[in-house]
């Protein structure tokens, strides 16, 4: 029943053979689903484009083992074939710990593992490499290893009598071939809309799949889950969605700038009478005239800042909106309500400045972080616990203040509104004040998983329901 891709370490290959597996069962014309664990964007957006299928995100620290289970249920027993890429080693997870790991997803799914190893330079020490991944966790089940950069029959033929003398099956052995690669940035793999000539790599990725992956061993590995009974398709459950209110559109901004999202929060928010429409904030385009509510999701607008700074259409809409409709920006959509975005060569834009911070590159901030609300907001009420995570390269300088509360009281009339949205702290970093709010907005740089949240979806609905009585924006 399907398995899990694992590895030593972070760019291995886990996603090489996500991809060429997806590739391969793409041109057999079977319905791969792809899963991924942990809170990234950019994988799953390359595992969807080469299947044709929405990638899932399993997180067992955002959305809790009910709604994992369910998900890897309803959409891979949806399908013919199933796998979940892991994220970074196979045991990391929250600081020192397995929390929320690889192979913590593979005990909650009761999953077995194939180990991607990248064995360049290495012999007889790859036995005790992959007996060490092993034997670490006796719950575990390793289906085979799959080496990366074997280049030779006889590195091949080697490596192979090295895992037979441990009892461990050799999968496949993937090439160092220029079709491999996969084009890499300062927080990942580029973003899907970026890969040129789509359809000549997937067609190159399957034939390396035939040629050198055990497609006897992966066919059976690739099994999909049984359906469930009783699984709640939708995933969510809330009161609201046996009311029959009117539909209340929700402008979602989606463009190469903004992309960071779950394929699941528009499903989620269309089960509660909220149907998605697309804002391209970068086609200098308002937004549609029907959104009741906007969500802006983070992505890289810093590569586009100059771009973005020309769209005077575009951020005259957001300015209109913002002040009249609920508006959710998180990451780098929040940075485009700051007041300016230096981008990837220094240079400084305008933005919305609807908030009062400058945004510049800064230290690398990522983790999960557990949150305590200051008071009600958006999606928030005061008192409440959740978790989200962080993941950017950036800084604010607030004001030229460094205490988000004190930047507050400093701006001006038209700014006196916001408040910190709520105490973060994660492994090694402080307690800190974070995120920017009050009635109609919420901007911060954590992520959140909605649609594990019913509380979440439902204070959005509920703020989306109080203001659509307003009338259109005027653009």
């Amino acid at each position: 029943m399907a398995f899990v891709i694992a590895a030593p370490a972070s760019g291995n290959g886990k996603t090489l053979l996500g991809i060429v597996l997806a590739a391969w069962a793409r041109k057999r014309s079977l319905k791969l689903q792809t899963f991924k664990v942990g809170p990234d964007y950019l994988d799953p957006q390359q595992l969807s484009v080469v299947s044709k299928r929405p990638c899932h995100n399993l997180d067992l620290i955002l959305c809790g083992s009910k709604w994992v289970t369910d998900s890897f249920y309803n959409f891979g027993g949806s399908a013919d074939l199933a796998l979940v890429e892991g994220v970074m080693g196979l045991f990391d997870g929250v600081g020192t710990s397995s929390e929320g790991s690889t192979a913590a997803l593979a005990r909650c799914l009761q999953l077995p593992i194939v180990l991607v190893v990248d064995a360049r330079g290495q012999a007889a020490s790859l036995a005790a490499l992959v007996k060490g991944f092993r034997d670490q966790d006796p719950e575990l089940e390793l289906a085979g290893v799959v080496l990366n950069h074997i280049n030779t029959a006889r590195h091949k033929a080697l490596l192979t009598e090295v895992l037979e003398s441990i009892n461990v099956k050799l999968l496949g052995c993937l090439p160092s071939d220029s079709k491999l690669k996969l084009t890499r940035r300062h927080l990942g793999l580029v973003p899907a809309h970026e890969i040129q000539n789509i359809q000549h790599k997937v067609e190159d990725w399957a034939a390396i799949a035939e040629s050198h992956l055990n497609l006897k061993s992966f066919r059976a590995l690739l099994q999909p889950p049984k359906p469930k009974q009783n699984l709640n398709s939708q995933l969510i459950t809330l009161e609201s969605t046996k009311t029959h209110l009117q539909p209340s559109p929700i402008a979602v901004a989606e463009d190469k700038a903004f992309h960071f999202r779950y394929p699941e929060t528009k499903e989620s928010l269309e089960s509660l009478g909220m149907p998605c429409i697309t804002w391209q904030p970068i086609a200098n385009e308002p937004i549609p005239k029907e959104a009741k509510g906007l969500i802006i999701p983070g992505g890289f607008p810093e590569q586009y800042a100059e771009q973005l700074s020309t769209c005077t259409e575009s951020i005259n809409s957001l300015r209109s909106f913002c002040s009249q409709y609920p508006t959710y920006a998180e990451c780098g959509g929040m940075l485009l309500l700051g007041k300016t975005l230096t981008d990837l060569k220094g240079k400084t834009h305008q933005m919305a400045g609807l908030l009062p911070f400058d945004a510049k590159k800064g230290p690398l901030k990522v983790g999960y972080r557990n949150i305590s609300c200051r008071r009600d907001g958006l999606v928030t009420r005061a008192g409440e616990k959740l978790i989200g995570h962080e993941f950017h390269h950036w800084k604010l300088n607030i004001n030229h203040e460094t205490n988000i509360s004190d930047a507050v009281i400093s701006t001006n009339a038209k700014e006196k509104d916001f408040h910190a949205l709520w105490n973060i702290k994660g492994w090694g970093i402080e307690e800190i004040e974070e995120g920017w709010g009050n009635k109609l907005i919420h901007a911060s740089w954590i992520h959140l998983h909605w649609p594990s949240a019913s509380k979440t979806m439902q204070y959005w609905k509920n703020a989306v329901e109080r203001n659509k009585t307003k009338g259109n924006v005027s653009m």
